[in-house]
């Protein structure tokens, strides 16, 4: 069932996205394979994917709010594209930030490019967003919702890059408070997440108040989910998340769990201020996060972002079908995998 919904959106999404980026006049050939290889249509030759890169999740969780709220998810389609390709603009930028050599099991696109590049291909993907989205007007909804809709986008926009800006400084800040850190992917994960939600309710119904409960399940929904990747990405299993078990600890990430531990034992504190930091010195530092059960602090928290955005979604209502596609959605994004 969840992929037949998925189905449903994601041909006419990439259809419409591809021709957002076709209308861009005067493309030279390598900057379009670039345009196509950053939203995962084309490989480094310009040879296209079978299947796109990327999950789609913000703009399905868009279409799907819209369509809940009693809309036609048809008139979301701009929306849905903009908040897919600023989404891509994002990640170009931060992979750049992050010195992040891979996206998605390939070479992200300033590894084969380079940063100029990059940064250029991110500005279109930016302005593009902005382009798609401005094509609202022709869907019939007035004028006053899609004011609405252009303040969430521009808060949204802010919101992602002060959530950056945090999770750069925190590479540096000795100490991040848990409250801190919510804050952080709140800006970096959530506020997205929330504006989907929140733009689809109001293109399908106009009525702010019931935007305003879509964009408290989205914004809560996205917090839950990112201290749940933290959880898997110490106590994961590697045979279902594909990557080794404790990654997050060997980088040194000071992620929800990590942050309680260094508040509740020194122990933790001095092994993570070692110089060289190997597998015995990960496995002490998972000891030492049991030992002040950070498991069970992070799962609480989790499991209390959740629940708030459960009745954020009762309080919104939905109808029919769509309200129980979307909480299949949301329960594939939290499948226990430790």
């Amino acid at each position: 069932m969840l992929t037949s919904f998925f189905e449903r959106y994601l041909a006419e999404l990439d259809r419409y996205m591809r021709m957002v980026v076709a209308l861009q006049p005067n493309q030279p050939t390598d900057m379009g394979i670039m345009l196509h290889y950053a939203l995962g249509w084309v490989d480094q030759s310009g040879k296209p994917y079978g299947i796109p890169t990327g999950k789609r999740i913000r703009p399905v969780l868009l279409l799907l709010s819209a369509e809940a709220a009693g809309g036609n998810w048809q008139a979301a389609l701009p929306a849905a594209a903009a908040v897919e390709l600023l989404h891509n603009f994002s990640l170009i930028h931060d992979d750049m930030q992050d010195d992040s050599p891979l996206r998605h099991n390939r070479p992200t696109l300033w590894k084969v490019w380079g940063e100029a590049n990059a940064i250029n291909i991110g500005d279109a993907l930016f302005t593009m967003a902005y382009d798609s989205l401005q094509r609202l007007s022709t869907t019939g909804i007035s004028a006053e919702t899609l004011i609405q809709i252009w303040r969430i986008f521009n808060r949204t926009m802010l919101e992602l890059t002060r959530g950056q800006h945090l999770d750069m400084r925190f590479e540096h800040q000795p100490i991040v408070t848990t409250n801190e850190y919510v804050s952080m992917i709140t800006g970096k994960s959530a506020a997205l997440l929330s504006a989907c939600a929140e733009m689809g309710a109001l293109i399908a119904c106009g009525d702010p108040q019931i935007a305003q409960h879509y964009a408290d399940f989205g914004l809560n929904i996205g917090i839950a989910f990112q201290i749940h990747d933290d959880i898997l990405g110490i106590w994961g299993d590697p045979s279902v998340t594909g990557k080794s078990a404790a990654t997050d600890i060997l980088a040194r990430k000071k992620s929800l769990p990590v942050l309680y531990g260094l508040t509740h034992n020194e122990k933790l504190v001095d092994i993570y201020q070692r110089e060289k930091f190997g597998q015995a010195d990960v496995d002490e530092a998972i000891n030492e996060l049991n030992a002040v059960d950070a498991q069970e602090f992070t799962r609480h928290s989790e499991e209390s972002y959740y629940n708030t955005a459960l009745s954020a979604l009762e309080a919104a209502n939905p109808q029919g079908e769509p309200s129980e596609w979307l909480m299949q959605l949301v329960n594939s994004l939290f499948v226990r995998n430790y």
